[in-house]
C-alpha cells in the first residue's frame, strides 16, 4: 500500500510503500521491494527530499532502537541505527558523558546522523558526527554485510558518512562520547549590533568555548545587517549551586493553520522583540543542556506554524575571507526580499575535516534560514542566493535541500562522482534522482 510521507519542511510530499525493519539480524527485504528502489529512513527530520523516495519503497529502521552496549569507563557506546539521540542522552548524561557533535534536535536517529554527517555548535572543536563514529555494520541489497571503520572497509566508511543513506542500510554503529561533569552548560549570550560584531565575538570565542552559535535577525538591514544574539558555552564543572531544573516534556503545536503564521508582520515584530528582550550587552547563566542545544524540541510539530505550504530551509557555507564578504551579500538580499524568518542561525565552522566524501561542512561561515514557501518568489530568491554561494566557492547542505539544481550540486560537490561506485544498485531517493538524473 502506498503511503504519503513528507519531509520536516513539508516540501515535497511523496508517496511510497513502507517496509519496517524490526531486527538487525533480518535479511535485506529484497523480495518485498520487488522491482522498485528503496531508501532507508530514520525519523524523517531532514528538511528536504533526501528522506523520501517517491514512487518507491522506504525501509523504516525506527524498529532498530536498542542500545547494544555502553562502557561508562571509556564512553564507547554501540547501538542500533534507529536509536534516537534523545535515548542516548537519557542513558549517558547521568553517567557523565555527552554526544560530541549534535545538531539542533535530539530527535534524529544515529543512522540519520551518519548518513547526513550532522554538525552542531562544537564544529570548531569536534567536527562532524562522522569523526566520532568508530565503526558500523552496513547491509547491502545483495545480502552482504560489511563492517566499516577507518581501518576496515575504509572506502565504504568514507562513502557512507554523509552518503545520504544510499550505500546500504546501517544496522548498528559504535560511537565515542565526550566526558562531562554534570548536565549543565555555563552559557553566555552576547548582543551583536551587526555582522562585524558577530565576527569579532566569534573569533574571540573559539579558543575558550566549546560551543558557539548565533541567532540572527535576518530582517535587519543597513547598519544593523547581521545583528545577532551570540551564544557561547562550556560544560559546567563542579557543583552549579542551585541546579536549573530539567525541562518538562514540552507541548505539541496543536493544529495546522490554513495559512503560514510566519509573514512579514510577524517576522519583523518577533525578531525585534527577541533581539531586544535581552537588556544587557552580555548575560550569563548556568542552564540545563536541553534548552541550550535543543530549544525547538520543546515545541513538538513546530513545523505546522508554516501552514500547508510548508517551508524551505536554506543552509550554505561560505569559505575563507571571501565567505565573510559573501555572507553580507546573502543577508542583504534576504533582508531586502522580506522573505526571511525568525529561525535563522549563523556559525563559523572550524578546520576539522570529515571522513565523509560528501560531507557538507568546511572552514567558513555557515548560515541557515527557514523561508516560508511563497511559491515562485521564494524559489527565485534561493536561485539568487545560489549565485552568491557558487561565486564564493561555497556549497549548500543536501540534508536540508528541497530544490537545489543539478548544476548547482555538481558545482558544490564536484567529488560526488566518487560516491557512485559505492551506491547500492537497489537504493535511491527523490533527492538523488533530482540532483544526478539517476534512474528510479
Amino acid at each position: 500500500m502506498m503511503m504519503r510521507y513528507q519531509s520536516w519542511g513539508r516540501i515535497p510530499r511523496a508517496e511510497q510503500e513502507v517496509i519496517h525493519l524490526a531486527s538487525r539480524h533480518a535479511p535485506f527485504p529484497l523480495e518485498r521491494i520487488g522491482n522498485k528502489t528503496a531508501l532507508p529512513r530514520g525519523n524523517g527530520r531532514s528538511y528536504g527530499d533526501c528522506c523520501l523516495n517517491d514512487g518507491g519503497v522506504l525501509i523504516d529502521v525506527r524498529g532498530l532502537d536498542r542500545i547494544i552496549a555502553f562502557d561508562p569507563a571509556t564512553g564507547i557506546l554501540r547501538c542500533e541505527a534507529g536509536v534516537l539521540l534523545s535515548k542516548i542522552l537519557a542513558l549517558v548524561v547521568p553517567q557523565g558523558w555527552f554526544i560530541p557533535a549534535t545538531p539542533g534536535t535530539r530527535l534524529i536517529t544515529v543512522g540519520g546522523a551518519i548518513a547526513n554527517d550532522v554538525h552542531g555548535k562544537a564544529h570548531h572543536r569536534d567536527g562532524t558526527f562522522g569523526r566520532h563514529v568508530r565503526r558500523f555494520e552496513l547491509l547491502r541489497s545483495d545480502g552482504s554485510r560489511l563492517l566499516c571503520s577507518p581501518d576496515e572497509n575504509s572506502e565504504w566508511y568514507a562513502a557512507t558518512i554523509g552518503g545520504l543513506g544510499l550505500t546500504g542500510v546501517i544496522l548498528w554503529a559504535e560511537i565515542t562520547l565526550k566526558p562531562i561533569a554534570n548536565p549543565y552548560i555555563d552559557a553566555e549570550n552576547i548582543k551583536c549590533a551587526n555582522l562585524d560584531e558577530f565576527f569579532a565575538v566569534s573569533d574571540a570565542s573559539d579558543t575558550d568555548y566549546e560551543y558557539t552559535v548565533a541567532w540572527l535577525d535576518c530582517t535587519a538591514g543597513g547598519h544593523r545587517l547581521g545583528r545577532a544574539l551570540f551564544t557561547r558555552g562550556n560544560h559546567a564543572t563542579g557543583s552549579p549551586g542551585t541546579p536549573p531544573r530539567a525541562p518538562g516534556r514540552g507541548f505539541t503545536f496543536p493544529v495546522e493553520p490554513p495559512v503560514s503564521l510566519v509573514n512579514g508582520l510577524t517576522m519583523r515584530a518577533f525578531n525585534s522583540l527577541y533581539y531586544h528582550r535581552q537588556l544587557r550587552h552580555s548575560q550569563r547563566a548556568i542552564v540545563h543542556y536541553q534548552p541550550f542545544f535543543y530549544p525547538l524540541d520543546a515545541m513538538l510539530e513546530w513545523n505546522r506554524i508554516y501552514g500547508p505550504r510548508g517551508f524551505f530551509q536554506y543552509q550554505c557555507v561560505l569559505p575563507g575571507a571571501d565567505g565573510r564578504t559573501a555572507v553580507r551579500d546573502v543577508l542583504a538580499l534576504i533582508a531586502a526580499s522580506r522573505e526571511g524568518s525568525f529561525l535563522a542561525v549563523m556559525k563559523v565552522f572550524g578546520e576539522m575535516r570529515s571522513p565523509g566524501i560528501l560531507s557538507f561542512p568546511c572552514a567558513g561561515v555557515t548560515l541557515a534560514v527557514d523561508l516560508p514557501n511563497r511559491g515562485k518568489r521564494t524559489l527565485a530568491l534561493m536561485d539568487r542566493l545560489d549565485e552568491i554561494v557558487r561565486a564564493a566557492g561555497g556549497r549548500n547542505y543536501p540534508a536540508k535541500d528541497a530544490r537545489m539544481s543539478a548544476e548547482s550540486f555538481d558545482h558544490y560537490f564536484p567529488r560526488w562522482h566518487k560516491l557512485q561506485p559505492y551506491i547500492d544498485p537497489r537504493l535511491s531517493s527523490s533527492l538523488w534522482r533530482r540532483l544526478t538524473g539517476a534512474a528510479a
